[in-house]
């Protein structure tokens, strides 16, 4: 948990309680590891000539690093107020909505 964060440059400073995202809470060797995972365009042959080590190891380690990172509904349910607060807008029709609030129960 972060209490402060500070531009030195702008002399800013914002404190509260803020929770690190959730790259920024892996280990330095993860976060260079996904980071060159990420530069390398998530080629594991360049992985494996980056770090030396074996298709294997390479998987091994993304399995290890993904299973401690929460991953984030990209569709979630829409809730019943969601669904007819797009109704009224008009972005779904009245049989959508139906539809979708059917599949809620």
């Amino acid at each position: 948990m972060v209490e402060r964060v500070r531009i030195a440059e702008k002399d800013i400073a914002i404190e509260g309680s803020f929770e690190l995202p959730q790259l920024a809470r892996l280990g330095l060797e993860d976060q260079v590891f996904i980071t060159a995972f990420v530069r390398s365009h998530g080629s594991i042959k360049e992985m494996e000539r980056v770090f030396g080590v074996s298709y294997p190891t390479i998987k091994a380690r993304l399995t290890r690093i993904a299973g401690s990172l929460e991953f984030v509904e990209t569709n979630p349910t829409p809730s019943k107020s969601e669904v007819l607060e797009r109704l009224r807008r008009g972005d779904i029709t009245a049989e959508d909505a139906i539809r979708k609030m059917e599949g809620l129960k």
